[in-house]
């Protein structure tokens, strides 16, 4: 299993925190890695994939702050210089997507248009 040593996403401080949280779950399956990537859909047109998932065979394999983390090929157009968050805000609570490659995103923050 080869590692992609340049991951073209981020993950802020808060996000890691929440992930590795999850991961130390009981229930966690460590076979799994962090799944990060799009899908047609949403109110703008595309979507944001953020799970945990197996490997597939057309995934690039990133490691970020110790957490596995795969992505098709191809989302990497979709997904540079992304960064992921994690609010725990009154307003907001959850996985937030700063995209420097969207020219609009809905108002839920979770699809956006390229």
């Amino acid at each position: 299993m080869e590692t992609i040593s340049q991951a073209p996403i981020q993950l802020t401080a808060g996000a890691v925190k929440e992930l590795k949280r999850l991961m130390e779950e009981d229930s966690f399956d460590h076979s799994q890695f962090l799944r990060i990537g799009v899908k047609g859909g949403g109110c703008s047109g595309l979507s944001y994939i953020l799970g945990f998932d197996a490997k597939m065979d057309d995934d690039d394999i990133y490691e970020l702050e110790g957490i596995p983390v795969v992505m098709k090929k191809a989302h990497g157009l979709y997904l540079l210089g992304i960064e992921i968050d994690f609010q725990h805000g009154l307003n907001a609570r959850g996985f937030t997507f700063n995209n420097p490659n969207a020219s609009s995103s809905c108002g839920c923050g979770t699809s956006f248009a390229v």
